[in-house]
């Protein structure tokens, strides 16, 4: 070893013991008094209670056959989807509300836009009534500009013309996923529009009313991740062009199935995915439906849904379903139950406190239609053929029966005075309603008067026996005022139809019930009663599914018809150019413009002087709940009674 490296190691050996030596004495040292300070303690959290679980449990009048979305949905199956879906947007009171979407779009935001599209002969076009056509010579259209009949033009085939295409944009909310943690997109939006464009052309070839939006629509497709864009076909004007938004499917779920196939897969049917407050746990056939808190509901954050679990019971019965209720085995009877018949204990045992009573009008109106005219008049009126006599023709008959029939004492007495009489098809709480329109209250010498100008006589002076025709055109004389009135045979509508024969025969015209099986009545034409247009007075209700008044109801072009498969909302056989003209310009014009609420007041005028049918009364919605069930109601316009499930509670949460 070197000189340098020993000396270096004795060096450092040295050093080590030197600093080793401090160590210890520093260690011997007597410790300073100054007292160090001790962090401020953190408070201690107590611990949480632990809220059990809580279950709500649904009472429904029927199981479903199926939860497909697209299928012909039951109201127990809308009333279990609004569980796992949570709109995209919803419908109440006679308004739109967005639920996945950041707004609804709208012109004045610039996220609807109408532009002046030049088209050509083959272009695919909206005509000026309304019809999906291929631009040919002779076809009329509405150019750039036009909103309604007045400035219509027939194109000529020789080159370009303008016409108005609508663009809407759809931007959905960030952050919702399906039930099974896969973000949902607006894909899933452009999925559902293509699989339930070839779900319902399939399934509905011939039904214009289901096939209606998707036959007017240019394209839909997605801009980018978040939005949606949907164009019409030139000339095509959607009043509700902001609800054009496809409900989404769950693309990645679904995919793997046809169309034909979806209706009875699993994913699709019996435990669809949703984006809900709730997801399917498991269903037992016969029985019940058990539902689970959704983990990825985009409003948990809001403190939603307020159970844990919930749970669907089929009961058919609404007897058993009250006795349920009571002994708290149901918390809710949703109106699935058909409750009509509960109506008086229900506000009996509301007002002992056992239960709360919900009651609402809906947006189905029940009616009387009249047989004006009957398909056998399609090729002419001849009575010597067999045609029943012309008792309907004249709007003074019509109107005479209108005054004949104690619409109120009807709504007083079978329905508790729960709902309205009707002055015309669009409900008086409507924004669109005419309050001007002619009235048809219960006045016999109004319409003993009306009768007597139309040549109906009373020669025996005896209300008891028939009017008799003395001098009605195209009638016998001595041919008395005698009428079939056909409906089905549920218990209400047979009370309904007794009431209304009574008050008729005040005014001498005597009607005949007949009460049909509902798969008789409402068969298809040129067979069915209703649909063939074989009747004289039918009873029956119908309902609209939007909110803007189904004016279309009455127009010609809905005449049910061998050229049209027999299908068509105007069983009266009514025609009126003036109406026809004024409902196509509502329905032409957008809210705002002068046209779109003009042309709806102009068709309930026409309709309440014309009289194609009579309203009987709205139909009523009854539901029940345990005694403090808070943030239930229902609706008129509501899709679903349980449209706002997630925020369904009861006991001491209500109070707070």
């Amino acid at each position: 070893m070197s000189t340098r490296r020993f000396m270096h190691s004795t060096y450092s050996v040295i050093i080590g013991l030197l600093a080793m030596l401090a160590i210890i004495l520093a260690a011997c040292r007597p410790k300073e008094t100054t007292a160090t300070p001790l962090p401020t303690p953190i408070p201690a959290t107590p611990t949480p209670t632990r809220v059990p679980p809580r279950t709500l449990t649904v009472c429904l009048g029927q199981e479903p056959a199926s939860l497909y979305p697209l299928g012909n949905l039951s109201s127990a199956a809308r009333s279990i989807l609004a569980a796992i879906y949570d709109g995209p947007i919803d419908t109440n009171s006679y308004g739109y509300q967005p639920v996945i979407l950041k707004k609804l779009p709208s012109l004045a935001d610039g996220d609807a836009m109408i532009s002046a599209v030049s088209v050509y002969v083959g272009d695919e076009v909206v005509d000026a009534n309304d019809l999906p056509v291929t631009l040919t010579p002779g076809v009329r259209v509405r150019p750039s500009g036009c909103r309604n009949d007045d400035c219509a033009i027939v194109y000529d085939g020789k080159g370009e013309i303008q016409m108005d295409q609508m663009v809407v944009n759809f931007a959905i909310l960030p952050g919702i996923y399906w039930s099974d943690g896969m973000p949902l997109t607006v894909e899933d939006s452009v999925y559902s529009y293509r699989v339930g464009a070839a779900h319902n052309l399939a399934a509905n070839p011939n039904a214009p009313g289901v096939n209606y939006l998707i036959e007017r629509t240019k394209s839909y497709e997605a801009v980018d991740e978040q939005t949606v864009q949907w164009w019409g076909k030139p000339g095509y004007l959607d009043p509700t062009y902001f609800t054009n938004f496809w409900t989404p499917y769950p693309r990645h779920a679904w995919s793997q199935y046809t169309p034909g196939e979806l209706p009875e897969s699993e994913v699709a049917a019996y435990k669809p995915l949703g984006w809900g407050a709730y997801v399917v746990e498991n269903w037992v056939s016969g029985d019940h439906i058990t539902l689970k808190k959704n983990p990825t509901y985009f409003r948990a954050g809001e403190g939603l849904p307020k159970f844990d679990t919930l749970v669907f019971r089929f009961i058919s019965a609404p007897e058993t379903a009250l006795s349920e209720l009571l002994a708290g085995r149901c918390d809710l009877l949703d109106a699935s139950l058909h409750l009509d018949g509960q109506v008086g204990i229900l506000k009996s045992f509301a007002a002992e406190g056992q239960l709360k009573a919900v009651f609402s009008p809906t947006a189905v109106m029940e009616r009387l239609d009249f047989g004006i005219r009957p398909a056998s008049y399609d090729n002419g009126y001849n009575l010597n053929a067999g045609d029943r006599p012309d008792f309907l023709s004249d709007k003074r008959v019509r109107q005479a029966i209108a005054l004949c029939l104690d619409r109120q004492k009807v709504v007083d007495t079978v329905l508790f005075g729960l709902t309205s009489v009707p002055n015309s098809y669009v409900p008086a709480s409507h924004p669109l309603y005419n309050p001007d329109v002619k009235a048809y209250p219960f006045d016999v010498a109004a319409a003993s008067h009306l009768l007597e100008q139309a040549g109906w006589r009373d020669p025996d002076n005896d209300p008891v026996t028939p009017r008799q025709a003395w001098g009605v055109r195209d009638i016998p004389a001595g041919t008395p005022l005698v009428l079939n009135y056909w409906t089905t045979g549920a218990a209400q509508r047979r009370q309904v139809s007794e009431m209304l024969a009574g008050s008729l025969a005040q005014c001498g015209i005597k009607v005949n019930p007949q009460y049909y099986d509902p798969s008789e009545l409402y068969a298809q034409g040129p067979d069915g009663p209703l649909f063939g247009r074989k009747f004289d007075l039918a009873q029956f209700a119908m309902g609209s599914a939007g909110v803007e008044p189904p004016c279309q109801w009455f127009t010609s072009s809905e005449l049910p018809k061998a050229a049209n498969h027999w299908v068509g909302s105007n069983l009266s056989g009514y025609a009126n150019a003036a109406y026809d003209s004024a409902c196509l310009s509502a329905r032409g014009a957008l809210a705002g413009e002068a046209a779109y609420a003009a042309g709806y007041h102009e068709t309930q005028a026409i309709f309440a002087e014309d009289l194609p049918i009579v309203p009987l009364y709205w139909r009523l919605k009854v539901a029940a709940a345990r005694a403090g069930m808070c943030n239930f109601s229902l609706d008129p316009t509501a899709s679903s009674d349980l449209w706002n499930i997630e925020a369904f509670d009861y006991g001491s949460a209500c109070e707070r």
